[in-house]
């Protein structure tokens, strides 16, 4: 057993309340926890646990409830951590985190320092602990997800116990700990080596689909950071060529009317009116598709990185994204491109394609092989499940491994095969919560136990 600082508490937490309905961002899960807390201090995390075990009920942190699974869902007691934020320690590149310090929050922590995350996903709503437990991840080839620039955590353990997991502290937990869907204990602060402030020089174009597909190994390999969307019932893909500057490098920032109009106007006031008005009449799905591709996504820039990896997304949607080989991507799209024409199925929504660098996590996505992600997408007010199971056959047939925040069908029995880690990870969780004091309906598939 790991050693760690024993602090426990039989009191309750002072912020211990009734529970109320939860409901996550895609509105694809709800949950009626019996107790619901926002701790303020680490005490008051300990204390939360400690009540949990004691009441015998299970206990579940929440951020932003970006994931479209149940992860972070319990009929039990709900922790709200997002008082647990800010800068709590700098040395160097090596900054420390509150767990529930919001992404889109960092750019006014870091920037003072000089630093910035090595790379982002497009969305900046998640809390840091959310983000590295789920498997948040950007895209580039040579760049894993956030979870891959974690370099110490500290949790709460079922044992009311602090543990430290860092270089010398616990270091053979980091692999597990680093991203631990929520099963080892509550994360209450995360180490992450950061980098030096730097630019993007951003290109996004529309191009033909068909070329985009078959250069996508070379693209992905050349650029630092390229993906690219593939409207269904057109034959264009929308690319995003991403090149690293140096945080000194002269920007070329979007005018504010060009980002309002294209980022906020377009892409959500627009876009939302055009999928509300699909879910009525699907028919004119394909030709707002048509459309919707000769209107968007010309355009060159260069910024700050925060500001060219993270789009303001509004519209409402349910997503389900696997992670393959990066060399199965092509065909893996071809075969969805080509089960929605077969269908007659009317998608609003564009497949998203993105890639990252192999790492050594025990249940990263891209544990052990260089990797390739392909999304799908459904409005909220669709109905997905059919698309989405399709969908997940034809990546699976591809050795494909399901994004944990994302909706997905698979068992333990299916996932254990996908990752050659998955036992280590569950010795270490049987020795960290053997009483399965963080387990809900999600963690029991996943995990099988």
């Amino acid at each position: 057993m790991p050693r760690a600082e024993s602090r426990a508490s039989s009191a309750a937490p002072a912020s211990l309340r009734p529970g109320a309905v939860w409901r996550n961002w895609g509105r694809s899960e709800r949950a009626h926890p019996e107790f619901m807390a926002r701790p303020e201090t680490v005490d008051e995390v300990i204390a939360a646990v400690n009540f949990a075990r004691d009441t015998g009920v299970t206990v579940k942190a929440w951020g932003a409830g970006h994931s479209f699974t149940s992860i972070a869902a319990t009929d039990g007691l709900h922790l709200d951590v997002g008082a647990l934020a800010g800068v709590i320690a700098v040395d160097g590149p090596l900054v420390t985190l509150g767990a529930g310090t919001n992404l889109y929050e960092l750019p006014a922590l870091l920037e003072p320092l000089g630093l910035a995350l090595a790379n982002m996903g497009d969305i900046d709503r998640q809390t840091i602990a959310g983000a590295i437990s789920t498997g948040t991840h950007g895209t580039g080839a040579r760049f894993g997800g956030i979870a891959t620039q974690v370099r110490g955590v500290t949790l709460v353990t079922a044992a009311g116990e602090l543990l430290r997991v860092n270089a010398t502290e616990n270091p053979h937990l980091l692999s597990a700990a680093a991203l631990s869907l929520g099963a080892l204990g509550i994360l209450v602060d995360v180490t992450i080596e950061c980098v030096p402030t730097f630019l993007l020089h951003a290109v996004e174009r529309p191009e033909p689909a068909a070329a985009v597909l078959d250069e996508w190994l070379q693209r992905s390999a050349e650029t630092d950071h390229f993906e690219f969307y593939v409207w269904p019932h057109t034959t264009t893909a929308l690319t995003k060529s991403n090149t690293r500057r140096p945080g000194d490098a002269p920007r070329h920032p979007l005018t504010k009317f060009s980002r309002w109009f294209d980022d906020e106007f377009m892409a959500n006031g627009v876009y939302r009116a055009i999928c509300a008005a699909g879910t009525a009449a699907p028919a004119i799905i394909p030709p707002v598709n048509r459309l919707a591709v000769k209107l968007s996504g010309n355009r060159e820039f260069t910024d700050t990185s925060t500001n060219v990896f993270v789009t303001d997304r509004t519209v409402r949607f349910r997503e389900m994204e696997y992670a393959l080989p990066i060399e199965a991507v092509p065909d893996a799209v071809h075969a969805t491109q080509k089960l929605i024409a077969d269908r007659g199925w009317r998608v609003s929504f564009p497949i998203e394609v993105r890639s990252a660098a192999a790492d050594s996590l025990l249940l990263s996505t891209a544990s052990g092989r260089a990797t390739g992600y392909v999304a799908v997408h459904r409005y909220w007010r669709e109905d997905p499940a059919e698309y989405f199971r399709e969908v997940e056959a034809i990546m699976m047939a591809h050795d494909g491994r399901p994004h944990w925040g994302k909706l997905h069908n698979r068992p333990a029995e299916s996932l254990a095969a996908a990752y050659s880690g998955f036992n280590e990870f569950l010795s270490i969780r049987d020795r960290l919560d053997p009483g399965r004091v963080f387990a809900n309906d999600y963690l029991r598939r996943v995990l099988g136990q």
